[in-house]
């Protein structure tokens, strides 16, 4: 799986570091998401998921 984040859509809300903390986090400066890691395990499948279905900006795409 490969996750993919659009910064430039980003809101900030924290929405997919909530769901997927292993996966995002949040620059302490403005709160755009960014990527932990991009290539997560398919355990996480489930919580990037879910962060990309409450991401209110609809910033966050799964490959694979």
């Amino acid at each position: 799986m490969k996750v993919l984040l659009e910064q430039d859509k980003c809101v900030g809300s924290g929405q997919c570091v909530l769901a997927a903390e292993a996966v995002f986090d949040q620059r302490d400066h403005d709160g755009i998401a960014v990527l932990v890691d991009e290539n997560p395990p398919d355990d996480q499948r489930e919580n990037v998921q879910h962060a990309a279905d409450v991401c209110p900006a609809l910033a966050i795409r799964i490959e694979g």
